[in-house]
């Protein structure tokens, strides 16, 4: 595999960048009419009982209007998250028992990889789940770019500003301190054709699911970074998008909590800039070889 830094690399030249659009590009109810493909939408959840009925309620209304077709929540919470998302109109699944023969889930990353043995859609949106004051247009900004004619995108990443709440105020910017401070100056140095990238490690995405079932996933807070990375190894530049879809407020996690999501963030951009595997770090293999393996042994 080329790396990076070569010159010859074509996913090193900063004039090869993924397309930008806004949500306002692409009006629900147009995708709704023109659309071909089936839609699946995933959260992975963990004690997120106070956003994810909203989000789930959000959800069900763009499948009863025929934007989606299967609404997914991926759970492992102590608290009340997977009833209140099945009353509200999703599918619950319990995380390990997704894929159990790989062991205990080991994080976000995990939940994700195992929730492809269950979605069904040719499109997967991931979301997260602790979004406050969900907007439906993250749903169909994120689609735009794969159901529009043409040239459709094969992965698409979210952007959006990220407010600061300290205490009770809340400041327009300052959100996001891990992006701005680990994952785009690497992202930068080593794969540049990614640094317009405005949230590398958004967690709302939309991909093809043929194409996110033939990548392996991090487990834990790196898989954001390491699927934008692959998907650019995988299908280039012009085969990813991002889209604005305005603003987005969550909680947010102390300085020193931070540390092990910069230090898993870095690991996987260093990673792929070389393949060289991380000590300790678990990775689960692309589903499509996971699934196969599961069918010679079983025969």
């Amino acid at each position: 595999m080329l790396r990076a830094s070569d010159p010859t690399n074509p996913f090193a030249r900063v004039d090869l960048v993924p397309p930008s659009f806004s949500y306002e590009q692409f009006p629900q109810a147009d995708l709704i009419a023109t659309r071909t493909r089936s839609v699946s939408v995933c959260l992975p959840a963990r004690n997120e009982s106070a956003t994810v009925a909203a989000i789930v309620g959000a959800l069900a209304g763009l499948q009863s209007e025929g934007l989606i077709d299967q609404l997914v929540v991926v759970d492992d919470s102590e608290d009340a998250t997977a009833a209140l998302a099945e009353a509200a109109g999703a599918e619950v699944y319990d995380q390990s028992l997704l894929m159990p023969q790989f062991g205990p889930v080991l994080g976000k990353g995990d939940a994700m990889w195992r929730a492809l043995s269950v979605l069904r859609g040719d499109v997967v949106v991931f979301l997260d789940a602790d979004t406050e004051d969900f907007p439906p247009h993250f749903v169909s900004g994120l689609l735009g770019p794969m159901l529009t004619s043409g040239d459709p995108a094969s992965f698409v990443k979210a952007s959006y500003r990220r407010p600061l709440r300290v205490g009770e105020m809340l400041f327009p910017t300052g959100g996001g301190r891990v992006t701005d401070l680990t994952a785009r100056p690497l992202l930068r140095r080593f794969f540049p054709a990614l640094a317009g990238m405005r949230q590398p490690l958004a967690g709302e995405i939309a991909a093809d699911a043929g194409l996110l079932r033939a990548m392996p996933f991090r487990t834990g807070y790196g898989v954001d970074v390491g699927l934008l990375i692959d998907a650019l190894l995988a299908v280039g530049p012009e085969g990813l998008a991002q889209v604005d879809l305005g603003a987005r407020l969550n909680r947010h996690q102390p300085l020193a909590a931070l540390h092990d999501m910069a230090c898993e963030v870095s690991d996987t951009i260093l990673d792929r800039s070389s393949r060289m595997l991380t000590e300790g770090v678990v990775e689960r293999p692309p589903m499509a070889s996971a699934l196969t393996s599961d069918l010679v042994a079983a025969s």
